[in-house]
């Protein structure tokens, strides 16, 4: 028993001893010290002779050193006690390689390949240890050749994968394409793939030729994953309307007809500020949806038409409104439809009482926490309205409470830091946004980010912060939908801090409420003058975006728009209207998009 105790422990000493030396090995090896780093390679390679990290540790520190024989006598050692193992043809071609004997070099790449034929078996590990050395077009080649020989090796993923890494990006799309045809379990990996090259530019080399490739084999072969494929490019070209042709030719060949995917498209849409996409990707809905999908469908499409009506559809909407309600007899599934029918009347048609009555009456209807939380969040909205702030933030605060570790009440923390940021309590809303700076919801993360700096950047010059007091009441101005008293407040702001930090945002802001007001000449002025005075500060890219918007979209001047999106290309690399400024300067220019 005590020399069994002994051996183990001489075992256990001897693999602790290798393990040291290897990762001092290592460590000399990665500070360029290769004599060393050999040293202690041999030493491990003595005491265990079959380590392979020990082995090709010696063989790397020799060829760093520039000692190719002594390498390739090792290599050939290796290959003679084991030539079935073709691997080390390719680490001998690579040792002449080093050496920039070319020719010699790929005559073992070739040896290597051509042992497949008598063994495809070997194909993974010869592809990989051409990988080894990024040897890509061998390791295609091998991959190849197996698969050829052996119709089931399964290596048609490290192919795909290998087409991709070379740039050989049709190859890369018709072998992923392949794979998920044959088994579906494939997707995921098509799909992470192909989200590498695809952008939201639709004439980028790469969105064409998976457009292209789709379409053909759609042609040949009327498969409902190709309109998938084709719908998720258009989605991440946001070209919704494009999507929706996709998603229809789905749900009509589909065996148990689903709109659920349709009803993603119409939010997706929505999301991305395409409203009158959203709004065809509804009308469809509602055309084809069970009743129960239908009210869901009905609530966005009423949605949609408040944020794109003027005042004079405002009592059509409500007649709407109204009408849906009572069309599902006022039931419990209403409750998200009447919370946002609350918030138009007290934001649009400015009936605040009614308003604030009927998101009350909702409370006692609610089923769970979380709905009571929304209806709280809306009374909560409607009390910051009527400049009820203590109020609204008491009712903030609970729906935090209420749902501890959901997204609503992060969003309920933001609106407490905006509502104490209207009242000029802004430290206790740095305290607020601080916090909010590292929410997981990026879009939370950022709008906290925006709200700090303006409070940071407006108290360094200005303890008192008397003109940030009176961008915030501006603001709020904004936040109860009257813009022109806003707009005079903001005057009013510049006038007396002229030439201060807080500048560029008031310009910002008010051209901005210019725009819904459709006085665009204005809105243009405070933009052309943010680029000219603070083109280099954080609003300029917003500036130059915003303005291109507005001179291809209500000026009609394209001459103008492209100069300005030609601007974000090269003064804004970094901007997050980088990809979309391309694609639409492009377009201007009379690129061809296939």
């Amino acid at each position: 028993m005590r020399f069994f105790i002994l051996i183990i422990s001489v075992i256990l000493f001897s693999a602790e001893v290798n393990g040291q030396s290897l990762q001092l090995a290592q460590n000399f090896f990665d500070k360029g010290e290769y004599e060393k780093a050999l040293s202690y390679y041999k030493k491990t390679l003595e005491l265990a002779n079959n380590n392979p990290q020990a082995y090709f540790g010696v063989v790397s520190s020799l060829q760093q050193l520039e000692r190719f024989g002594e390498a390739e006598t090792m290599l050939r050692d290796r290959l003679e006690a084991s030539p079935q193992n073709s691997g080390t043809l390719i680490d001998i071609g690579h040792n002449f390689a080093l050496q920039r004997d070319e020719s010699k070099a790929e005559e073992y790449y070739q040896k290597a390949l051509e042992a497949l034929s008598e063994n495809p078996r070997q194909a993974f590990g010869i592809g990989m240890s051409f990988e080894k050395y990024n040897l890509l077009d061998f390791a295609a080649r091998a991959y190849q050749k197996a698969n050829e020989l052996m119709p089931n090796a399964g290596l048609e993923l490290k192919l795909a994968r290998i087409y991709g890494e070379q740039g050989e990006l049709q190859k890369m799309f018709e072998n992923y394409l392949d794979l998920v045809i044959k088994d579906e379990k494939y997707f995921p990996y098509a799909n992470r793939e192909f989200g590498k090259f695809i952008t939201e530019d639709a004439t980028a080399e790469p969105n064409i030729l998976l457009r292209t490739t789709l379409l053909k084999r759609l042609q040949a072969d009327p498969n409902p994953f190709y309109n998938e494929m084709l719908s998720w490019l258009y989605i991440q070209q946001k070209e919704y309307n494009k999507a929706l042709i996709q998603e229809k030719a789905i749900y009509k060949r589909s065996a148990v007809p689903n709109l659920n995917r349709i009803m993603n498209l119409a939010y997706t849409a929505k999301r991305a500020d395409d409203l009158e996409a959203a709004k065809t990707v509804t009308n469809f809905i509602i055309e084809e949806a069970p009743q129960s999908l239908k009210l869901r469908a009905k609530q966005l499409k009423l949605s949609l038409e408040v944020e794109t009506a003027s005042a004079s559809d405002y009592a059509e909407i409500e007649a709407h409104f109204r009408s849906v309600i009572e069309e599902y007899q006022n039931a419990g599934a209403t409750i998200p439809l009447q919370i946002d029918f609350g918030r138009f009347l007290a934001f649009k048609l400015e009936k605040v009482s009614e308003a604030e009555n009927l998101l009350k009456s909702l409370l006692t209807n609610a089923i769970n926490d979380y709905e009571k939380a929304r209806i709280k969040m809306a009374i909560a909205d409607v009390l910051v309205l009527q400049q009820k702030f203590n109020e609204a933030l008491i009712t903030y605060t609970q729906v935090q409470k209420m749902v501890k570790n959901d997204q609503l009440a992060q969003d309920a923390q933001f609106k407490v830091a905006k509502t104490s940021y209207y009242k000029g309590d802004f430290e206790w809303a740095q305290t607020q946004l601080d916090v909010l700076k590292k929410s997981t919801s990026q879009l939370i993360a950022n709008d906290a980010m925006e709200l700090s700096l303006l409070i940071k950047d407006n108290s360094l010059e200005d303890s008192t912060q008397v003109a940030l007091k009176k961008y915030a009441y501006a603001d709020l101005l904004s936040y109860q939908g009257k813009n022109e008293h806003a707009i005079t407040k903001l005057n009013e702001l510049l006038e007396a801090h002229k030439g201060e930090k807080i500048e560029d945002e008031v310009l910002f802001k008010q051209a901005q409420l210019y725009e819904q007001e459709s006085m665009y000449l204005l809105a243009e002025e405070n933009y052309l003058s943010i680029l000219a005075n603070y083109g280099q500060d954080l609003l300029a890219d917003n500036a130059a975006w915003n303005l291109a918007e507005l001179y291809a979209n209500h000026l009609n001047l394209p001459e103008k728009a492209q100069q300005y999106y030609e601007q974000l290309l090269f003064n804004f690399e970094d901007s997050i209207y980088f990809i979309e400024a391309r694609k639409k300067y492009r377009s201007l220019r009379g690129d061809t998009i296939e």
